[in-house]
């Protein structure tokens, strides 16, 4: 022994002499100056991958508040390599530091003899190698400012650690956080080398290259040769382990324990992450529908179907296995590959460009994280969906499943959206108990298996340009499924899809006026080619905050369980408007929405530019007030924006020059407007009008008064009044009170010189001479409304209750209008809109008016549409 230990301290002098004294003596640290690599090649090898900005946000400067370690799900040289390189160059923590890593070849030549020599001098001393657990050289280092890099599962990393006793990482990190004060911060990432969904059944190709889910060597470097641009670089939050430790459910149990959740968890974290891009495990329709019928509540209930129907229980079967069939989606990325490709055609062909909030679209991977995302869009148009999925895949995330109408699954589209992610469903499930049960089931296992869904709250599209009342029967079933169990959240997540032209522009203004809708079908798709030869301007996409149900439970204290039927409607009720006032709340506003508003607002039959840009500076001061989002066009340069779009509705003859030699267009130019041109500018004036409406009834109050000096408590009434007449019409804010919609309109009116405060007296607001004016030009927003009800009205005091069905008491509505129009009692082309009577037939009919047997109530309505029509004309 004596003999060994001079021969060890020889060594350690000499080689101290030779080396110098420094501690990286394990193969665990990586230098970044290779020998037998050099780093400029790593370099050139790692530059085709791409790492988004946005995504390294969350490291910047995180080194200098704790210990930095990556974690990754698989053992993976490639990551490890690739974070040292990437995050190097951008002057962020990276990792030097390797858990069950050796860098041998990788290594200098000096620094593998340094090694070698550190360890022969523990075998002359300790007859055994250390490690760097034994040597506290994890901690050192870390605690002096190195990173590190660890790995979740390998399978021999568990048999050392199960078997034959040897360190865990996680809870030598563990220990570390119990004595150090500086926080440790997990940081869970991956490199996904394809967005192709895990499949639950291997190809032989995955088992010659490796999965999806874990690509082998050759599959990366074929990946990294043919397609760099399709890999995938995720960096997920950073996780505090002294946070973590912290909590109440872990502080107590013992270290394995801890380390064994701890390592669950980041699991979890990083299968997430993961489905963020590629989406759940994709199973087949075979593999769905088996799971689906199965399920023993979905056995039990057939079997009672079954017996009530009288009806064999092999019938019952195949009509559910068929219920699914028509139903279900076939997601298939190819399919969505060629869509992609032409849809890229398509719309560089149809439009100037796609605005996009691309924050919100990280929000939603974000989220998807955490439970799936019931995205919520406006529907304005065909191209809805095509556009969000679209942009879903183009940012390497997988496309939601899409509720769709029957009426789209003809063929060929049918089969084509189907492998997009579309499933369809029927406009009505009266009767349908048993189609019924079995669409509920598909959303349950939908939402049990990660995916996202998308549904359009509106139901169907608007044709009047507003947002429709909410339909509430798919987002019941929704909530139902949650409350099931079938997953652990849902996330809503509302979204605004606004154009500067629809494309479906004619059609629409063939259904409002009372027309036929013509049915989707191979002949419309064939006609639709016409669509290609013109543009359409921009697309704005843009997502709201999203919500939690579990939270907005919570918020309002509700119990799911204890709830009646009546209170989960009036929670679905409350859920839909929340949306729509959401989907209000980021809407764009269009320079033709601006244009359309002030043309349609005239208070004569023609009017000159001047006149016109009094009421589109009213209206542009209102959106500054109120923070509407104003499409870029408008933010850049809006005298421009205003002016072509003035331009173009000259030469798209909604409006016509007064005098049409004038060959240009000065302040003094008049112009008029045809009739049969009001109901598409009507469509264009109501994308924007959610920002106009609370003005407007603001605006009738006023003028309601007839008082150039009032109190915000004089309007309240009138204000309470208009917002439950147009309850159909205009969603609003449940949480804000009228006079709190007031004062913000007061304020607004104040800086717009409409209004101005008293001094003397707090609370008392005088009306400017030029402020009378803007009021009438805000109030006429609401006149086509009043003259549709007023319409609807006459109906009510001509035939008694229940003279005819719904189909038909619009129908005479119509009629009814046409007439009126005829006499000149009704002014506007845009109020013989068959909408506008469904909504007041539907308001009417709720509130005491259902024939001409109530005439008292018809009286009282018909004597306060007259006094508001008079208040609302210029």
């Amino acid at each position: 022994m004596t003999l060994l230990k001079k021969l060890h301290d020889i060594w350690n002098t000499n080689i101290n002499k030779i080396m110098g004294n420094r501690n990286d003596t394990f193969a665990c640290f990586y230098p970044g100056n290779s020998g037998v690599m050099p780093s400029y090649i790593i370099n050139r090898f790692f530059d085709k991958i791409t790492l988004d900005i946005k995504k390294t946000k969350k490291l910047n400067r995180l080194n200098e508040k704790g210990i930095v370690i990556y974690v990754g799900k698989y053992k993976s040289l490639f990551e490890f390599l690739y974070y040292h390189t990437t995050l190097k160059k951008s002057a962020l923590p990276y990792p030097e530091i390797a858990f069950e890593y050796r860098f041998f070849f990788l290594l200098p030549v000096k620094d593998i003899l340094r090694i070698l020599t550190y360890q022969f001098g523990n075998i002359l001393k300790h007859f055994r190698i250390k490690n760097p657990y034994e040597t506290q050289y994890f901690d050192h280092e870390f605690l002096n400012g190195r990173s590190g890099f660890l790995h979740m599962v390998e399978g021999k990393n568990f048999y050392r650690r199960f078997i034959e006793s040897k360190p865990d990482p996680i809870r030598h990190l563990i220990e570390l956080q119990k004595n150090s004060t500086k926080p440790i911060f997990l940081v869970p990432q991956a490199i996904v080398f394809s967005v192709k969904p895990v499949r639950t059944t291997l190809t032989f190709m995955d088992i010659l290259l490796g999965s999806n889910e874990k690509p082998g060597k050759l599959k990366r470097l074929l990946t990294m040769w043919q397609k760099p641009e399709k890999i995938c670089v995720e960096i997920s939050s950073p996780l505090n382990l002294k946070e973590f430790l912290n909590q109440p459910d872990i502080r107590n149990i013992d270290e394995d324990f801890q380390a064994y959740t701890l390592r669950t968890h980041l699991i979890d974290i990083l299968n997430r992450q993961k489905r963020s891009i590629t989406g759940p495990v994709l199973k087949s329709r075979d593999e769905l529908t088996e799971d689906i019928l199965t399920q023993h509540s979905l056995q039990s209930f057939m079997r009672d179907h079954s017996e009530k129907e009288g009806e064999s229980l092999m019938t019952t079967h195949k009509k559910a296995a068929s219920y699914i069939e028509e139903i279900a989606a076939n997601y298939n990325l190819n399919t969505i590959s060629i869509l992609e490709k032409l849809l890229t055609w398509v719309f560089n062909n149809i439009f100037e460009g796609l605005v996009v909030d691309y924050e919100g679209l990280d929000r939603i991977k974000e989220e998807s994280k955490k439970a799936p995302v019931i995205l919520a869009p406006c529907h304005k148009s065909h191209l809805d969906y095509l556009l969000l999925s679209y942009l879903m895949f183009k940012n390497n995330m997988p496309c939601p499943h899409i509720a769709a109408g029957k009426n789209l699954s003809f063929w060929p589209l049918g089969p084509i959206f189907r492998g997009g992610g579309a499933f369809f469903l029927r406009r009505t499930f009266k009767g349908a108990v048993l189609y019924s049960r079995i669409f509920a089931a598909y959303i349950e296992k939908l939402l049990s298996e990660g995916f996202n869904v998308e549904f359009f709250i509106e139901g169907g599209r608007s044709r009047t340009g507003k947002l429709l009342p909410p339909k509430l029967g798919f987002l019941s079933m929704l909530i139902k499924a949650y409350k099931s169990g079938a997953c652990e959240d849902l996330i809503f997540m509302p979204t605004y899809v606004g154009y500067d032209q629809v494309l479906e522009e004619a059609a629409y203004l063939h259904e409002i006026e009372g027309g036929k809708k013509n049915p989707e079908n191979l002949s419309q798709l064939i006609k639709a080619r016409k669509f290609l030869k013109k543009k359409y301007g921009k697309v704005y996409i843009k997502f709201h905050e999203p919500f939690s149900l579990s939270d907005y439970l919570y918020e309002k204290q509700l119990d799911l369980d204890s709830m009646d039927s009546e209170q989960h409607m009036s929670l679905c009720r409350s859920i839909g408007y929340k949306l729509l006032n959401s989907i209000n709340e980021i809407s764009i506003v269009t320079p033709h929405g601006v244009i359309a508003s002030a043309v349609l607002n005239a208070s004569g039959s023609s009017f000159s530019k001047k006149e016109l840009m009094f009421r589109v500076n009213s209206y542009m001061n209102m959106f500054t007030i109120s923070n509407a989002e104003l499409a870029d066009t408008l933010t850049i340069d809006p005298d421009l924006a205003l002016n072509h779009v003035l331009s173009t509705f000259v030469s798209r003859k909604f409006i016509e020059l007064a005098d049409e030699t004038e060959e240009e267009i000065t302040d003094n130019t008049r112009f008029f407007v045809k009739d049969n041109k009001r109901p598409i500018l009507d469509y264009y004036k109501n994308n924007a009008i959610c920002f106009f409406i609370p003005a407007a009834y603001t605006a009738i109050a006023i003028l309601k008064t007839d008082k150039f000096q009032f109190s915000s408590g004089d309007l309240t009434d009138t204000y309470r009044f208009l917002q439950n007449f147009f309850i159909d019409e205009f969603s609003f804010d449940e949480e804000k009170t009228c006079i709190e919609h007031i004062h913000t309109c007061i304020k607004a009116f104040i800086d717009d010189g409409i209004l101005v405060p008293t001094p003397s007296f707090l609370d008392i607001y005088n009306l400017t001479s030029e402020g009378y004016r803007k009021l009438k030009a805000f109030s006429e927003f609401l006149r086509p409304f009043l003259e549709s009800y007023k319409v609807a009205l006459m109906y009510f005091e001509k035939y008694p209750k229940d003279k005819h069905d719904a189909k038909e008491r619009i129908k005479k509505m119509q009629s009814k209008g046409a007439s009126c129009y005829k006499r000149q009692e009704i002014l506007l082309k845009e109020s013989l809109s068959k909408i506008n009577y469904t909504n007041a037939s539907n308001f009417f009919m709720n509130n005491g008016v259902e024939g001409s047997e109530n005439s008292e109530e018809i009286r009282r309505y018909k004597e306060i549409i007259e006094h508001m029509l008079t208040i609302a004309t210029s």
